[in-house]
């Protein structure tokens, strides 16, 4: 195959790159299976707890081990892909990703799984920012940017919702260690693609690694966290807690302080300073704190209430999934072009709160059909609408020495929003259900915390904070200045 030309958007109208779309493909794989893995183990974690042997109190970790580690390090991922460059940094990603999950399903015991649970982390903080940066310089022609991006938002968007159906599958008729497993020929068929397809980039000149930045924007997100995880069964005052809720929110100021004066930032502030960019990152961030949280109160609500099996769960969120596809790719993508940005976002955000809304009125008597699945699909069309404009225009303007960092700071947006909405939601829920359950004792006899007529009632408070999170981030998108087109 030609050697690609030159990343100009003059050169790629004339002569576009052939291998480009492959190259989505490859790009796409990648992200998909970071994304996924961010969900796949949570149908699976009963079976996971009974085969090695978990406490309840041990039993998050399988998901938090992954979400803390890669929230944490993204921005360090950014600067790393920018420093060593993007072809190398995405093939190093993708052997760890495949060497933790190798770990992962061969773990013996709660300590290996967790340990591989984190690594995975680590390797997809390396790995996403690196494929975005990669999007970002392969696209340049702006009607084909705009149909790559939509492609992009679709699984960035869907592939949470394909955990749920892939973790289900594959719990039910094989194993849950297949969870794990089923990373490793996706990533050694993307490592292949990637020796094929991309261009060998240098890193860019004058990059430095800022490692007092990584250690303080890292140590900052660990803590607020892991104190919001612990807040669960220690409480919102618990000295620990509040503890970690201090010395996040410190370490996170000191951050900002040094990143004004450091010679080499790690997030130069004038990325975060754009208000147009500044908008989309924070309505990455509120979309998927009420949409993690959705998950996980829905996976519980259809296998305890309804009795789902762990298949029949996964299918019930492929509507969201379709609906997710369809609103990043043949909407948002085909209108991005002709208006600005936040005329898709905050609509967006409206449809999924309004889906948001219909979730308060679940029952234990309500059915699949007409309780989830209306819901479902206003939530995956609003996110769909959301998610393709929010990539686009938080990495549009970029300098190519920014890019990684900028793709980075997306993914750190998005992953911290789903870990704080996972966390905040559930511990939400299961203090409401608590607290029904202490006041209607006669109405749940017999009946645990988390189970029955509480446990419902938890999920519609949750689904209430949601959508007051979801009607806040439409706020912020309608009100940014964002340009006519991006």
């Amino acid at each position: 195959m030609p050697t690609p030309v030159p990343h100009t958007t003059a050169n790629a109208a004339e002569l576009p790159d052939p291998k480009r779309w492959w190259a989505l493909a490859v790009i796409a794989g990648a992200q998909l299976m970071v994304i996924l893995d961010g969900t796949i183990v949570n149908i699976a974690l009963p079976s996971v707890q009974n085969g090695l042997g978990m406490s309840d109190a041990n039993r998050q970790w399988v998901i938090t081990a992954y979400s803390l580690a890669f929230g944490g390090l993204l921005l360090l991922g950014g600067r790393i892909a920018d420093l060593v460059g993007r072809k190398r940094t995405f093939m190093i990603g993708l052997v760890g990703f495949a060497a933790a999950s190798a770990l992962g399903g061969a773990a013996d015991g709660p300590g290996t799984l967790f340990a591989a649970r984190a690594l995975q982390g680590a390797c997809a903080a390396v790995l996403a920012p690196s494929a975005l940066s990669l999007l970002t310089t392969t696209f340049t022609d702006p009607a084909e940017r705009g149909r790559a991006f939509g492609i992009y938002g679709a699984l960035a968007g869907g592939g949470s919702a394909i955990g749920l159906l892939v973790g289900g599958l594959l719990t039910e008729y094989a194993t849950w260690r297949w969870c794990l497993y089923v990373n490793v020929p996706i990533a050694l068929a993307a490592l292949g693609g990637a020796l094929a397809l991309f261009k060998d980039s240098p890193g860019q000149r004058g990059v430095r690694l800022d490692v007092p930045g990584a250690l303080l924007a890292s140590g900052g997100l660990v803590a607020i966290v892991y104190g919001s995880s612990d807040a669960e069964s220690a409480g919102w005052a618990d000295p620990l807690v509040l503890t970690l809720f201090a010395t996040g929110v410190v370490l996170l100021t000191v951050f900002v302080w040094w990143q004004s004066h450091a010679k080499h930032p790690m997030l130069p502030l004038h990325i975060v300073r754009d208000r147009t960019r500044a908008a989309a990152l924070a309505t990455m961030g509120l979309a998927t704190v009420a949409m993690f949280g959705a998950f996980l109160f829905l996976t519980y609500y259809l296998q305890a209430i309804l009795d789902y099996s762990p298949l029949r769960t996964g299918l019930a969120f492929l509507p969201m999934s379709v609906t997710i596809v369809i609103g990043a790719t043949q909407i948002a993508a085909r209108l991005l072009r002709h208006t600005a940005p936040r005329n898709l976002m905050a609509p967006g955000m409206l449809l999924a709160a309004i889906g948001m809304l219909l979730l308060t009125r679940l029952s234990t008597n309500s059915a699949y059909t007409t309780g989830v699945l209306p819901a479902l699909l206003l939530l995956g069309l609003g996110m769909g609408l959301t998610f393709m404009p929010v990539y686009a225009t938080a990495t549009a303007g970029v300098a190519p020495k920014d890019a990684g960092v900028t793709s980075a700071t997306v993914s750190t947006f998005q992953q911290i929003g789903g870990s704080l909405g996972t966390v905040l939601l559930n511990t939400l829920a299961s203090s409401a259900a608590t607290r029904y359950i202490d006041a209607h004792p006669s109405r749940s006899p017999g009946l645990g915390l988390g189970t029955g007529e509480g446990m419902v009632h938890g999920f519609t408070v949750a689904a209430w904070w949601s959508a007051g999170v979801l009607l806040l981030a439409a706020l912020v998108a309608a009100m940014a200045k964002t340009p006519e087109k991006p």
